[in-house]
């Protein structure tokens, strides 16, 4: 009888690493020298946690769009650290989806909405929008400006739109779901927040919401 111990696998033995050094640069480097993105998309749905966890962190770092759908479903697996690893590293692959010159402009705007500035926000995403209406990111961060300037309506346009051109959008569902109570449309706000839960199981406050708003539309 053998007394060999199984072989692990290369991504699991990076991910370990990673834990103990947090080298990114090495990680990614390593992984990108072994794996294909689709190899890393099939990983992400194996039966060892340990994998998933690896191909998903992996993805997040330099997955493109096309991985989007992969990291998506992940939100919901059966492990809890797949699920966060998948909510960090799907945010970052929205970010990537119009390409490198876009994934930058993109965080420009995002330092601007954390910064409030809100109307130069507005004005740097339309110009984006113009140039890629595709780039559901860019849709979802005029929204958030939108929001803050109190422009309800035009936000909850843009957040279904982000979530017609990315239907794993949580964000933009949690968003567009602000806008409806804003609105006075607490059915409408319901199911948004539903559909933003169904994405990603994880998101407390708004599971919160939902409860609230059930007993709010009971009384009724």
């Amino acid at each position: 009888m053998s007394s060999s111990k199984p072989r692990i696998p290369v991504i699991e033995k990076n991910f370990r690493q990673f834990l103990r050094d947090e080298n990114t640069a090495s990680f990614i480097r390593t992984v990108s020298e072994n794996y294909t993105e689709s190899t890393l998309q099939r990983l992400a749905r194996c039966k060892s946690r340990a994998a998933r966890r690896a191909a998903i962190l992996a993805l997040g770092f330099v997955g493109g769009y096309g991985s989007n759908a992969t990291v998506g479903r992940a939100m919901t697996d059966r492990d809890r650290a797949v699920r966060v690893l998948a909510e960090n590293g799907i945010r970052s692959i929205w970010q990537r989806a119009a390409g490198e010159f876009m994934c930058q402009q993109i965080l420009i705007v995002s330092r601007l909405n954390s910064a409030e500035q809100y109307h130069e926000a507005i004005k740097k995403t339309s110009q984006l929008i113009d140039q890629s209406p595709e780039f559901a990111e860019a849709w979802h961060q005029r929204a958030i400006a939108l929001i803050y300037c109190g422009e309800f309506s035009r936000a909850k346009e843009d957040c279904l739109q982000a979530i017609k051109l990315n239907s794993y959008h949580f964000a933009a569902a949690t968003r567009m779901g602000q806008c409806c109570l804003e609105l006075g449309e607490p059915l409408g706000a319901l199911k948004c927040f539903r559909r933003a839960l169904r994405l990603n199981p994880g998101l407390e406050d708004v599971r919160a919401q939902v409860i609230h708003l059930r007993r709010i539309l009971d009384q009724r």
